[in-house]
């Protein structure tokens, strides 16, 4: 077995431990300590089956990405040693990787066709940050991480920062931490913030695409914080109403399908049906976040709101 191979088998059964053991003490703090939430079982039975088989099966297909990883490695500008220093900078410099890579998910159809599966529980707990779609090497955003292979970054410490902030995101998908202190509010991704970003208000559509930093949502104005007149409403704009594991996979990628196959469409048509933002029509009969969010009277990009 390999290093690369060994570490990631490691992480994977720590990960599984650190995941399970929060949502144990996420289930009994509800049903004992009647915290807020809620976890229904159906809900949480999918979101664990996905997540579950999600690692295996995206794990068949890691080679395009890990592949495309060591092509480029041999082309580095420098080569920078492993240090806590460079984990760091490496750390940072990935999470701002996640954000991009994260807010063409939602802009793009043939990405968000894999993200929508996130997305689409109507609840918000721990077992929802499970439910993982299980295409993402073939979305073609893991291109993203090339350049801070190309800058000098060992690509097996570049796979370690994706793998430690999926951790990290996976705590923040609870109800029953309302707010935290100020400025943990003001530089991190918490709870709250990503409540935001699940939600289906049009207020918050497409916001809050940080992973471990809010700052990033800060500095690119995409940022609006939870109103607690407001409360989010979690799921897609349009529910799937299901528990079909193989629904809830695959819906988005059966619509592009269908929409491709149209009669009388233009090339360009049929791939705007791809890779443009979800919810374009040719005919303009769908809507996208910035109709909806016209139709509610807000501005078609994300606005800071007072907190």
């Amino acid at each position: 077995m390999t290093i690369s191979a060994l570490i990631r088998s490691n992480i994977g059964l720590y990960s599984a431990i650190f995941f399970f053991t929060l949502l144990a003490i996420e289930i009994i703090a509800i049903k004992r300590f009647h915290a807020r939430g809620r976890i229904p079982a159906k809900d949480a039975t999918l979101g664990v089956l996905t997540g579950v088989l999600s690692d295996p099966v995206n794990g068949l297909s890691a080679f395009i990405t890990l592949g495309i990883l060591a092509m480029v490695q041999p082309f580095q500008i420098i080569t920078l040693p492993v240090t806590l220093a460079t984990f760091v900078v490496c750390f940072v410099l990935d999470d701002l990787r996640f954000y991009c890579h994260h807010r063409v998910a939602h802009r793009c159809r043939w990405v968000w066709a894999m993200h929508s599966v996130h997305h689409s529980s109507q609840e918000y707990n721990l077992a929802v940050a499970l439910r993982q779609g299980w295409t993402k090497h073939f979305t073609g955003t893991m291109l993203f991480k090339i350049p801070l292979v190309l800058i000098g970054f060992d690509p097996v410490m570049v796979t370690f920062c994706g793998v430690l902030n999926a951790s990290i995101q996976f705590m923040l998908h609870t109800e029953t931490i309302d707010r935290m202190p100020r400025w943990v509010e003001a530089i991190f991704n918490t709870p709250s913030h990503h409540r935001v970003h699940h939600a289906s208000n049009p207020r918050y559509l497409d916001a809050n695409y940080a992973g471990t930093l809010i700052i990033w949502d800060r500095l690119f104005g995409s940022f609006v914080p939870e109103d607690r007149s407001h409360p989010p409403v979690y799921g897609l704009v349009k529910n799937l109403n299901t528990f079909n594991l193989f629904t809830v996979l695959t819906h988005e990628y059966i619509g592009i399908a269908r929409d491709v196959v149209q009669r009388g469409l233009s090339p360009v048509q049929r791939l705007f049906y791809i890779f443009a933002p979800p919810g374009w029509s040719h005919d303009g009969s769908r809507q996208t976040t910035a109709d909806i969010k016209a139709a509610a009277g807000l501005a078609s990009d994300s606005v800071v709101l007072a907190e």
